[in-house]
């Protein structure tokens, strides 16, 4: 097909002016003698507007452009597993080979390798009728088994269909009507993949960390957001959640971070063992890095390049887990593109649009009943980098309106190094209630009570502090200095967690409920030794305590958890409790 040529008229740094073409809205075209990519984001009488996903420096006007026709799309199927793409995804280690270390403009490298062969297995015969989602073959990649699924929006009956080992761009199957199916499929990001319907949110995305699954849990298909300010550990808690999370795979978009800090996730990730399969973590993972001196425009398309994909996961059936780091730089690049535009501006500078593309965005997550019946999940995780940690700028502020779990990220617990530092005072989770029932039948009946009684006694303690800030503690009568204490045991036995301890970072629900119920056991043990008139100092010293704090780390902790209690219980008997 002869693409339609124009030509440059007016360049602002990413946003080029064009003439001669009639391409419709969010076209790919290809700016100047380079055939750098990029989209039309406006079209005004017989001028087009397009953002260039590429650095435009030394685009003169007058230059040519083409209309490709079609919108921007990613390329879905075999291969996508173990990736590093760029935004626009164009992979990564392939422009390295080409390129070296540096990307060069006008490099157009398809997603999806050409030349690799996987070994297909059908699972439809000839003569059977197929629907759009359909699975029409199964394809072993990385960890898992990839579905090949027919478009959504084919349907027929199967002529021809052939078992064997291709490339993702042979024809496996045809039908009746003469339409051709290869393994791959392009998608355009920013149209949703449709499914039948939504299911409600009522099974916890289990994380295997003590403060999000006891206090803040996440459901499967549900919407978080990290926001905090420098150095709080948003970026470890990312990479903690795409680790540990029960999520099947895992899509990572590093938007707009520091270079550094996606070095460190695209050298750690290839290192790391999934804990399920033993096999490397990477082999259920996909990275879609964009770096802050990639081109900006760029920014903006590589979280509808990571949702898409992330869709497309679900469609055959998997629990997805989306790691978006940080919607901070996205809305920022945002803000760029629509003050070249030179749009009214909003709140901030960012444009009056920002909160319909955040909601637009976190819409498409959820659990959901798939084109051909199965049960699929996209669970959407954004980290959000206020400046100076104000959450009551515009990103954080629309986020929250969103999203129904707020994870906040304290730079004071930072500096008293209690990690991960999430505040327990202002955090909260909307899930709570529809998840009760699956922890009441799966781990225990009094999940919500004991989770209800942590939280009492840390608002408790927040409210006793001011008080100890101005007479000190040993003022306090001995029932409330006995709430402190239980208190910090919740905090630094419980709440704290080192992602870097091999037994530490991920602890079982099982796990989680018995140890904070230890402490529990503690407390209420205490609490009537004290109404015998046993002195606090007495109960504050027994050994049993300070073995209950230790034996997080160990690797028999929950052998040994039982034991740990019957002690305290004969400790607490000695003292004629």
């Amino acid at each position: 097909m002869e693409m339609q040529k124009g030509q440059i008229v007016r360049i602002s740094g990413p946003v080029v002016v064009a003439e001669g073409i009639t391409p419709r809205m969010n076209d790919v075209v290809l700016v100047g003698e380079e055939r750098l990519v990029g989209e039309v984001i406006k079209i005004i009488a017989d001028r087009t507007i397009v953002q260039v996903y590429e650095d435009t420096s030394g685009l003169k006007p007058g230059e040519p452009i083409w209309n490709t026709g079609r919108p921007l799309s990613v390329e879905l199927g075999p291969g996508l597993l173990s990736s590093i793409y760029d935004g626009v995804q164009r992979p990564l280690p392939v422009l390295r080979t080409i390129m070296g270390d540096f990307v060069k403009r006008g490099a157009l490298v398809p997603g999806l390798d050409r030349k690799k062969k996987w070994q297909f297995t059908p699972r439809v015969k000839e003569g059977d009728r197929i629907s759009g989602g359909q699975v029409i073959g199964e394809v072993p990649e990385g960890n898992i088994t990839h579905k090949i699924l027919a478009p959504p929006n084919v349907s027929g009956k199967v002529e021809m269909i052939r078992s064997g080992e291709f490339t993702v761009e042979d024809i496996v199957c045809e039908l009746d009507d003469g339409t051709k199916l290869p393994m791959m499929q392009k998608w355009p990001v920013r149209v949703p993949r449709p499914f039948v319907e939504k299911l409600l949110p009522d099974i916890p995305l289990i994380t295997g960390q003590r403060v999000l699954d006891m206090l803040f849990p996440l459901a499967k298909g549900g919407t978080a957001a990290i926001p905090g300010g420098f150095g709080t550990g948003k970026t470890v808690t990312s990479q903690q959640l795409s680790k540990w999370s029960d999520a099947q795979i895992v899509v990572y978009v590093g938007c707009g971070e520091r270079g550094n800090e996606m070095t460190e996730v695209l050298t750690t990730f290839p290192e790391l063992e999934d804990p399920r399969t033993g096999k490397p973590l990477m082999g259920r993972t996909v990275l879609i890095a964009n770096t802050s001196n990639m081109p900006v425009a760029a920014r903006e398309a590589s979280v509808y390049t990571g949702i898409t994909i992330a869709e497309y996961y679900r469609d055959m059936g998997f629990d997805v887990a989306l790691m978006a780091d940080s919607t901070s730089r996205w809305a920022e690049a945002m803000r760029e593109i629509s003050s070249r535009l030179e749009e009214m501006p909003g709140e901030e500078g960012y444009p009056a649009y920002l909160a319909a593309k955040l909601s637009e965005f976190y819409e498409r997550c959820g659990r959901v009943k798939t084109l051909h019946g199965e049960i699929g999940s996209i669970s959407v995780i954004g980290a959000v980098s206020p400046s100076g940690g104000d959450f009551s700028e515009p990103v954080t502020q629309n986020t929250l309106r969103i999203v129904k779990v707020f994870w906040a990220l304290d730079s004071k617990l930072r500096e008293r190094r209690h990690f991960p530092s999430i505040n327990w005072l202002t955090s909260y989770s909307l899930y709570t209630g529809q998840l009760d029932e699956w922890y009441k039948k799966n781990i225990s009946e009094d999940w919500s009570n004991l989770r209800q009684w942590a939280m009492e006694t840390l608002q408790k303690e927040a409210e006793l502090q001011e008080i100890v800030q101005l007479v000190g503690s040993d003022a306090l009568p001995e029932e409330q200095r006995l709430v402190l204490e239980v208190a910090r045991m919740i905090r630094e036995f419980f709440l704290q967690q080192s992602a870097y301890h091999p037994v530490d970072t991920y602890s079982p629900l099982k796990r989680q409920y018995a140890y904070l119920d230890a402490i529990r056991r503690y407390a209420k043990l205490a609490q009537k030794a004290i109404s015998l008139d046993v002195p606090l100092e007495s109960i504050l010293s027994l050994p049993g305590k300070v073995e209950l704090g230790k034996l997080k780390f160990e690797e028999k902790i929950d052998t040994e958890l039982p034991r740990v209690v019957k002690d305290i219980e004969k400790q607490f008997a000695e003292l004629g409790v």
